[in-house]
């Protein structure tokens, strides 16, 4: 009994020690912690710190220049030449559409001058055929003119004969009348008559 009272008091004197060990560790670790302040602001570090700082830079550009900046170029060069090609597009657009008008208004204008000589050819032919036609009623007026004064001279000339012969008859019968008993001198009547009529 005595010997294990002893090394419990043994015991208890180990974990004492242990105890005070460890208090007057952790009271000096944050001695030093409350003296040091912040580790950024130490200046014994700072050497340290510059590297790493110096180091993180130069990989940011090195990720930069080879794998960002490149792809961003790309980008840019790529909408660069896709913009270039929509305006050489656009362009290309413009100048079919002016030459479309272009090609338009001298169609128009080719179409409008094959019109009017057709017009004039039209006019010119109608004028053609309707003077062959006066030609042709003019022919037949002149013929049925010339027939009809034919036609007018041989009834004047019949109504002179006739004309004549009545006023043969007339004079005779008148003759007859003033001198009864007398003899007609049919030929002396007849001449009488006809230098009459005649003129």
């Amino acid at each position: 009994m005595a010997d294990e009272a002893e090394n419990a008091g043994h015991g208890d004197d180990a974990h004492g020690g242990l105890e005070a060990g460890l208090e007057v560790a952790i009271g000096t670790d944050h001695g030093a912690t409350d003296a040091a302040g912040m580790p950024q602001l130490d200046i014994g570090t700072f050497d340290n710190q510059v590297f790493w700082l110096v180091l993180t830079l130069v990989a940011i550009y090195f990720v930069l220049a080879k794998v960002a900046l490149p792809r961003i170029s790309a980008v840019i060069a790529e909408r660069q030449g896709t913009l270039t090609n929509d305006l050489a597009t656009a362009e290309d657009l413009k100048r079919q559409a002016t030459e479309a008008e272009e090609s338009y208004n001298t169609a128009l204008a080719n179409a409008r001058a094959e019109a009017s000589k057709i017009a004039q050819e039209t006019r010119e032919e109608i004028q053609a055929q309707l003077q062959v036609e006066i030609d042709k009623a003019d022919a037949q007026i002149a013929a049925q003119t010339a027939e009809g004064e034919a036609r007018i001279a041989e009834i004047e000339a019949g109504a002179v004969a006739t004309a004549e012969e009545v006023a043969r008859d007339v004079a005779a019968e008148i003759v007859r009348a003033l001198g009864p008993g007398n003899d007609v001198d049919t030929a002396a009547v007849a001449s009488a008559v006809a230098n009459r009529v005649r003129g």
